[in-house]
């Protein structure tokens, strides 16, 4: 919707794709900036004890390992796709994709996939959230902090319509 704020998805899958009972963990915020009138940088640090989200530096979603049953027990693969998402993007379906703009485009520069396989040798360690090691320093936990009282827009433990039995976490 011209002059609204373009809204970014997170998720985490516990038991990945195909087995019955997906249930997704998503977290969504409105984007403090205008993501087609320059670059931006987005990452997704995937390390034994958390998955951190990262939009320019700013940690905007940590998701911990608390228990086995509540963290993906299968290795990170990754996709990119442009989908239609009318009916929770815009106002819970109020207002439609417009496909006269179309073709719907977006760019990659300088993607970089590194770590460690589930395969790889002990000696293999996996990058650090941050210079303090496997956490956030307190400048980033408080950058997530804002993104997270200023920005974010959905949280799936919030969302009264779930069934909370599959997310035992919340």
């Amino acid at each position: 919707i011209p002059g609204e704020p373009y809204t970014l998805q997170t998720n985490v899958y516990v038991r990945g794709s195909g087995d019955g009972r997906i249930v997704g963990r998503e977290m969504r915020f409105h984007l403090w900036f205008d993501p087609t009138a320059a670059y931006h940088t987005y990452a997704i640090l995937w390390n034994p004890d958390a998955i951190t989200f990262f939009v320019d530096d700013v940690p905007v979603r940590r998701y911990e390992r608390r228990a086995e049953l509540t963290f993906p027990d299968r290795p990170m693969w990754m996709y990119g796709s442009i989908w239609d998402a009318s009916d929770w993007a815009t106002d819970d379906g109020r207002h439609r994709a417009d496909y006269r703009y179309q073709p719907f485009v977006a760019r990659l520069d300088r993607f970089v996939v590194a770590g460690c396989s589930v395969s790889a040798p002990p000696a293999c360690r996996p990058v650090p959230a941050s210079p303090a090691g496997a956490g956030l320093t307190a400048q980033q936990y408080a950058a997530m902090r804002w993104a997270q009282r200023e920005h974010m827009v959905y949280y799936y433990c919030n969302d009264f319509r779930r069934d909370h039995s599959l997310t035992p976490e919340c």
